[in-house]
């Protein structure tokens, strides 16, 4: 189907036309609301340059949704379903178009016998029998996926790659496939994307390619019929169905195809414990029952209550859309000025979709812990990572090390108590990761728990050299921690730094700063006995070169000029020559350091443009005031220096860390070893 958004027939002629004329992302749903309005397939060609052919396509797929909206349910027939479901009408396209619910939809196309037929992709050539057949669905009537009656697992994979939502889930699902599949168990990939190892043909023993929607694991499911389905590995894509999968599985009471006595279930974590996880109120309650900190903050449903939230918490706070995966639409803001805008332009807020405000945590550390629970309440942390960013940029593109460099054993103590406390109090079986603030204090503060697979699990168990993947997945086969023989947290004696590795030199414009909506496509790792080497590793193996020598530019805003007299300090003692823009040089110079004033763009010349393009310049350390000139003056500069591959931080816990890798590095020699050496 091309879609049911009646809804949006509404909209303006002339911004309907924009978006047909010009190619963006919903620009098929904009031809569908031209078909609506009664455009003709001439009149859109005429606008969109699109093929006829294509167009006709598409106008049958309108005519056959406005068939469905015209036809009473009973008076479809066979034919007809099987008609709409090979032009790919999902169930819930055929619900909202005929005013039923998409269970009644099923139940009745299931009792006309219009099912799909699961279809083979031979990986041998007709060679010779393929051991590792690739599935997918169809509407042709001939089944050939020919399921076995042994015990077996249904695995959902993380869908289409994209910022945040990477290969570190597709990692956490392999390794539960080979995991279960050495515990005696048949393994089922269901995942759409063939672009990730999940797909590889030795990594379960069949695996479906599949959209990840309710409708297709369900088909799955009914074919399958396996002990188990597992949604925690995947990210937010299959955590999202685990609600309503858990409720469609109680209601069908599928038996598994071992000849057990049991029904098809979902393994881990209840559903109603990530539900409790990711909505506010409930997850606030949870909180205040166990006496565990959390940001001041509140649910906005309207503009104006999103504007009287943030004036009783007092400017900066942190906003974002409920339920989001990679901080997307994610932002801090400063005054009411900056939410109007907010409201108006990034996100739609209605009583359906509220956004969350909260107190921005200034100058907080931000901490991931990843940990493992069993059935039996039992609870060992992974690992617990320090955030080399400030809190308020996404945990997703800040560096991290693990073991933790500032973190008092204090506020260690109090992370490791409430992780268990929380952990326990969900029910979770399997990974949970929680995200807590310590403030410069030691005051520590919970930001949001997720029990799932988190991006950082690959990370953690390379860095202790233990597989938590796996041992997740057999805690969720009913296997203890004691059983698995991991009981107790591994402290690793070397350190290991993730660094994100940033996209910005692919999309020619976009802004390098860092913020709480994630940028990241890929991450590296460093390890070594200090941090200061094991961050420079890391920075090496992300594509920044460190330089040893040279003359250092400086700009900061008023909040952290303080900060930075130690960094611009160290680099002087390394031999570095600093320059630095009108206010950053005054102040620098009257903290005791010697350095020179540059001119900004706007300025004059030669500016500090002119340094960088000179190639004057060996290292740019910028953090942003986010005012009009730094809007364009401070762009420019960042994309140039991005141009010229020169190493720019736009963080102050970026430049201490860089400073103290460089540190480093002059100070001896970068030893190249095997991670086995560490682990």
């Amino acid at each position: 189907g091309l879609g049911t958004r009646n809804e949006a027939v509404n909209v303006d002629m002339e911004d309907l036309e924009y978006s047909l004329r010009v190619p963006n992302p919903d620009r098929m749903q904009s031809v569908y609301q031209a078909f609506k309005k009664g455009m003709s397939q001439e009149e859109i060609h005429e606008v969109t340059k699109i093929d006829p052919w294509f167009l006709r396509q598409l106008a049958d797929l309108v005519a056959a949704e406005e068939f469905v909206q015209g036809t009473p349910l009973d008076q479809i027939t066979a034919a007809d379903f099987k008609a709409l479901k090979q032009r790919g009408f999902s169930d819930t396209q055929l619900a909202k178009a005929s005013g039923h619910s998409w269970q009644k939809i099923r139940e009745t196309r299931k009792a006309m016998g219009v099912i799909p037929a699961m279809k083979r992709v031979d990986t041998c050539a007709a060679e010779f029998d393929a051991s590792t057949p690739y599935m997918y669905s169809s509407y042709d009537g001939n089944n050939e996926s020919a399921p076995t009656d042994a015990k077996k697992v249904l695995i959902l994979g993380g869908g289409p790659n994209r910022i945040g939502q990477g290969i570190e889930f597709d990692y956490c699902c392999c390794h539960a496939s080979f995991a279960l599949r050495d515990a005696g168990y048949e393994t089922i990939m269901m995942n759409s994307n063939p672009e990730t190892v999940s797909t590889d043909y030795d990594t379960s023993d069949r695996l479906y390619f599949e959209p990840l929607t309710l409708e297709d694991v369900l088909n799955v499911v009914e074919q399958e019929r396996p002990e188990g389905v597992i949604v925690q590995f995947g990210g937010q894509t299959p955590l999202k169905l685990a609600k309503p999968l858990e409720e469609a599985l109680k209601r069908l009471q599928i038996p598994v195809s071992s000849g057990e006595d049991a029904v098809v279930s979902i393994w881990g974590t209840p559903s109603d414990a990530i539900d409790e996880a990711e909505d506010r109120e409930r997850f606030e309650a949870l909180l205040t029952k166990l006496g565990i900190k959390q940001p001041p903050g509140g649910i906005a449903r309207s503009q104006s209550e999103a504007l009287e939230i943030s004036s009783r918490l007092g400017y900066p706070v942190m906003v974002r859309p409920s339920y989001v995966l990679g901080g997307r639409a994610m932002e801090i803001v400063y005054s009411d000025e900056d939410m109007n805008r907010y409201i108006t332009t990034a996100v739609q807020v209605d009583p359906s979709q509220p956004v969350l405000v909260d107190k921005y945590l200034d100058e907080a550390t931000e901490i991931d812990c990843d940990a493992l629970c069993d059935k039996d309440g039992n609870v060992v942390i992974g690992g617990i990572m320090e955030h080399i960013e400030q809190a308020g940029v996404h945990s997703g593109d800040s560096a991290c090390s693990l073991p933790t460099q500032t973190i008092s054993e204090e506020s260690l103590a109090t992370m490791r108590r409430w992780t268990a406390e929380l952990a326990k109090s969900l029910g979770v079986v399997g990974l949970i990761n929680i995200q807590y603030a310590v403030r410069a204090d030691g005051e520590v503060y919970i930001i949001e728990a997720n029990p799932r697979a988190s991006r950082t699990v690959p990370f953690v168990a390379k860095a202790i050299g233990h597989p938590l993947a796996k041992y997740a997945s057999l805690l969720m086969s009913g296997m203890t921690l004691k059983d698995i023989g991991f009981e107790t947290e591994v402290i690793p004696d070397h350190v290991a730094v993730k660094e994100a590795v940033l996209p910005f030199d692919k999309f020619p414009g976009a802004d390098t700063l860092l913020g709480p909506e994630m940028r990241s496509t890929g991450e590296v790792m460093g390890i070594d006995k200090t941090f200061e080497m094991a961050y420079c590793k890391a920075q090496i193996a992300a594509g920044q070169r460190l330089p040893t020598e040279g003359t250092v530019f400086i700009s900061c805003n008023e909040a952290s000029k303080e900060k930075m007299v130690p960094v611009a300090t160290s680099l002087i003692d390394m031999g570095f020559k600093v320059v630095a823009t009108k206010g950053t040089s005054a102040f620098l110079k009257e903290a005791g350091v010697k350095c020179e004033r540059v001119l900004k763009i706007h300025e004059g010349r030669p500016h500090i443009g002119d340094l960088v393009a000179a190639q004057d310049i060996c290292m740019i350390l910028i953090t942003s005031s986010g005012d009009t000139k730094d809007l364009s003056d401070g762009r420019d500069l960042r994309r140039q220096a991005l141009a010229k591959k020169i190493p720019l931080v736009t963080t102050v816990a970026g430049a201490k860390a860089t400073v103290a890798a460089i540190k480093g590095l002059k100070s001896g020699s970068i030893q190249m070893d095997a991670l086995q050496v560490f682990i």
